[in-house]
């Protein structure tokens, strides 16, 4: 079969100035900077035109642990384990506003796609959800019974997705606050979670070295990928919704095709731990950062096939043996098209190929 990519991708970047384990990077709107967090407490904005001086933000009073650029890219919001949230302006002057967002360490924030708010989780077991540009608490989901280390919107804002240490993967409805779905088929912590681009899917990575994909609508689980030898600490869907990248202590990041169901790249860049790894909203590049104070930018390189085009070829489910011998059955391209009919034809599908290996 024909690789889906022109060529191979290639690091394009490395960014040093960090003087701790890098734990947290994002992009903003127009891929022009690349943000940074780190266990030195500092967050660093580097500049992706060639030649231009990095900004290094000071404010947090321990590690940052999370940062995320508003939609708009005119603000940055970043988490620590000094308990607060900063709202930063990325510019050269750094200016920030800062308030106490919970009672322990913040592990994650992230913008809603119309930039009005912001979620956050947090050692102290809860998620919260405020309002940027008041900086005011809005309400909270108080559901996990352990550490949340992650929590995104959905691309339409309606859902939120939050993952714990509680070895589940919360499913939430924004407007009525209640938990829609708890999905627990993880055998240890979960480490972080997002919604696919297309807002039907998520993706959950664990501490258990294994990727799941759940359809939110039937919560059925779409793919198991236990490829890694190590945590998976990251994950990133390429804004095509074709691709996934994870990042994991067994010091690789892996970029997997999503409609086919497999592997496509083990790349090898970081000395130690990968801790963190985050697609450009282009889907051009896509930058990892790790516990070798190391932040580096890698060129995709994809040739991203219309994503409309890829969804009315009609294909037959692909499986995926695990290193652990698990069967993945992946059918995440045909459950895209949102048809019944298909997804019934899917699922008949999927059980045949169960029966089969079977013994």
């Amino acid at each position: 079969m024909a690789a889906p990519c022109a060529e191979d991708p290639s690091l394009e970047r490395h960014f040093k100035g960090h003087r701790d384990a890098v734990t947290c990077v994002d992009f903003s709107i127009k891929t022009k900077q690349l943000a940074s967090g780190s266990m030195d407490s500092c967050l660093m904005v580097w500049h992706m035109k060639p030649q231009s001086r990095a900004y290094r933000f000071t404010g947090h009073k321990d590690a940052v642990t999370c940062v995320n650029f508003s939609p708009s890219g005119q603000l940055l919001a970043s988490g620590s384990r000094d308990k607060t949230v900063r709202l930063w302006v990325p510019n050269v002057k750094g200016e920030s506003t800062s308030f106490r967002a919970h009672t322990a360490t913040v592990r994650s924030v992230h913008f809603c796609s119309d930039g009005q708010s912001f979620v956050t989780a947090s050692d102290d077991k809860t998620v919260k959800v405020w309002s940027t540009h008041r900086q005011k608490f809005l309400f909270s989901l108080s559901q996990h019974i352990n550490w949340v280390r992650c929590a995104k919107f959905s691309p339409d804002g309606r859902l939120i997705v939050s993952a714990s240490d509680d070895k589940t993967v919360k499913l939430w409805d924004k407007s009525s606050r209640e938990c829609v779905h708890s999905y627990c088929e993880h055998g240890s912590f979960v480490t972080y979670v997002d919604f696919h681009p297309s807002g039907t899917c998520i993706a959950a990575a664990g501490m258990d070295n294994t990727v799941k994909v759940w359809d939110v609508r039937t919560h059925r689980l779409l793919q198991h990928y236990q490829l890694h030898s190590a945590a998976v600490n990251a994950l990133s869907f390429h804004p095509s919704g074709s691709y996934l990248i994870t990042a994991s202590s067994d010091s690789t990041l892996k970029i997997l095709d999503l409609m086919e169901g497999r592997l496509l790249y083990t790349l090898h860049g970081h000395q130690g731990p990968a801790t963190t790894v985050a697609f450009s909203r282009t889907g051009e590049y896509f930058a990892s950062g790790g516990s070798d104070e190391q932040v580096m930018v890698w060129k995709s390189n994809f040739d991203v096939v219309d994503h409309g085009e890829v969804m009315k070829v009609p294909r037959p489910p692909a499986t995926l043996a695990s290193s652990a011998g698990n069967l993945t059955v992946s059918i995440l391209e045909q459950r895209l098209t949102l048809t019944e009919d298909k997804l019934k034809q899917c699922l008949e599908n999927q059980q045949l190929i169960m029966q089969r290996t079977t013994p």
